[in-house]
């Protein structure tokens, strides 16, 4: 084995020697990843050093004011509103993306509108959003200033990714699970509850991630002045 990786090292060096850009080229590679390294390393540095000696009690109170300048309400609330975001379009993106992946016809045209309308809106920036959410929920529905309405755009606004996401990781799982489901005599939705989105899981909880950290959590209003700025 040693022996091995010694000749593959000298053959390394004789084509090195005889192709001396691919030497530049590994020599530049190296040179970037060092320098990409040093910089994470003096900014995590750097933000530490300046950073934890103001770390005080005060920063965690449970109210807010000017003088403390307290971070846990701000905490508290988006830990709330993502839960109840995510609450509201987990259920309606999974089941969706299951029905247009298990029960859907292939070729339907109604599937490929839908995919083709969740891949749209998934590029829609979160600013359009945030304005539908302040005309619609805020304005019209008359929850006002409040989580319900934040959640409602949030779910709304998070929806396609986790529809197209969802969709991509069902279809990674082999069709022999399925093929072998059916052949034992399971039915299509003990199938689909018993084989598909069990070895789905691990890319679902990727897509719940994901959606949970699609955008920053802004509330209507603030989304609005951000629009009139701009």
């Amino acid at each position: 084995m040693e022996a091995a990786n010694k000749i593959s090292l000298k053959q390394k060096f004789i084509n090195y020697k005889n192709h001396p850009g691919s030497l530049i080229m590994l020599l530049i590679t190296w040179l970037a990843a060092l320098l990409t390294a040093a910089v994470v390393v003096f900014l995590v540095a750097y933000i530490l050093i300046k950073g934890v000696p103001n770390i005080k009690p005060s920063l965690f109170a449970w109210k807010y004011n000017s003088e403390n300048v307290s971070m846990m309400p701000a905490i508290i609330n988006t830990v709330i509103m993502t839960a109840l975001s995510l609450l509201l379009a987990a259920p309606i993106g999974i089941f969706s993306a299951v029905y247009l992946t298990e029960y859907a016809k292939r070729g339907n045209t109604l599937v490929s509108v839908v995919r083709v309308t969740t891949e749209t809106l998934a590029g829609i920036p979160s600013i359009v959003y945030g304005l539908f959410g302040y005309l619609i929920f805020v304005i019209a529905c008359h929850f006002h200033q409040s989580m319900l309405s934040g959640a409602l755009t949030l779910a709304i606004m998070i929806l396609p990714t986790m529809m197209r996401t969802t969709e991509e990781a069902l279809l990674g799982v082999p069709d022999a699970y399925r093929e072998g489901s059916f052949g034992l005599g399971a039915g299509r939705l003990r199938t689909v509850f018993k084989v598909v989105l069990p070895s789905a899981v691990p890319g679902i909880l990727s897509v719940v991630i994901l959606s949970a950290k699609r955008r920053r959590l802004y509330t209507p209003r603030a989304r609005l002045r951000e629009y009139r700025r701009t």
